[in-house]
């Protein structure tokens, strides 16, 4: 069976879609076929990451949920990523969300069947054989959030060190705890002073009771790189890819 991992925060804009991404690429890069899936249909966005266009792909994650279509036929191949970097082995398939507004309006209005989701989910397993899913969670707590949550083998939780996200992310680890995900872990993104990072770790483990798998820093690269690429591809030495690097070892191991 497939490794279930989901990407989470509990506030928007803690990078979250690109740790993921980042994550994927690396997990793949080791011989593993990685779907992703992005189940924050309100504001879609890690296909950027991955160069697929909108509108370059017939359907979507709603379209499946709507039932207009298989979720394989919602889902795409985006090996590329790898392959322009010269990376021969592993697959990645993403299954993104519409960026069409009215489909994100319907969306909102309407809902959907999140049990249909979690069947989608196996299907897509079960029919691209793969080795991990990833799934880029909608932040906050939702019932599909929830329903992510629920069915992981692993949660990553991602924070930035500010007081709003502290006090989330106490929320989001309880809820975890609740529902006895096996493997939960926290990284912290966007911190300031790398030298101050020991205590930042220490303090961050000690007020959750939960592993830092990783603390990235603040970094113009990341910035520049305006999420339009995978930023671990691009620059393969980087400390930050040396982090991610080691994070996705640690969850791949879990």
């Amino acid at each position: 069976m497939a490794h279930v991992i989901s990407v989470h925060s509990f506030r928007g804009g803690t990078g979250k879609s690109n740790i993921t991404a980042n994550l994927a690429a690396l997990l793949a890069s080791t011989g593993k076929r990685v779907g992703v899936i992005d189940t924050d249909i309100q504001s879609p966005g890690i296909h950027a990451i991955f160069g697929l266009e909108p509108g370059q792909q017939k359907h979507s994650l709603n379209d499946f949920l709507w039932g207009r279509c298989t979720i394989e036929a919602a889902t795409t191949e985006v090996t590329a990523v790898l392959r322009n970097k010269g990376i021969a082995k592993g697959q990645i398939y993403l299954t993104p969300g519409s960026m069409q507004s009215s489909d994100i309006t319907r969306m909102l209005s309407e809902g959907y069947d999140v049990g249909l989701l979690n069947s989608g989910f196996q299907e897509l397993i079960e029919r691209l054989e793969l080795d991990h899913l990833l799934i880029d969670t909608h932040p906050g707590v939702n019932e599909e959030t929830l329903l992510s949550i629920a069915i992981s083998d692993v949660l990553m939780l991602i924070l930035r060190p500010d007081r709003q996200d502290y006090q989330g992310t106490a929320v989001a680890v309880e809820l975890a705890r609740q529902l006895d995900v096996p493997n939960l872990f926290l990284m912290v993104n966007k911190a300031i002073t790398p030298a101050d990072f020991p205590a930042l770790r220490e303090r961050v483990e000690s007020t959750y009771d939960t592993p830092v798998l990783g603390i990235l820093p603040l970094a113009q690269e990341m910035a520049v790189l305006g999420s339009s690429d995978v930023f671990c591809l691009t620059k393969p030495d980087h400390p930050i890819s040396a982090t991610l690097k080691s994070v996705a070892a640690k969850i791949a191991a879990a």
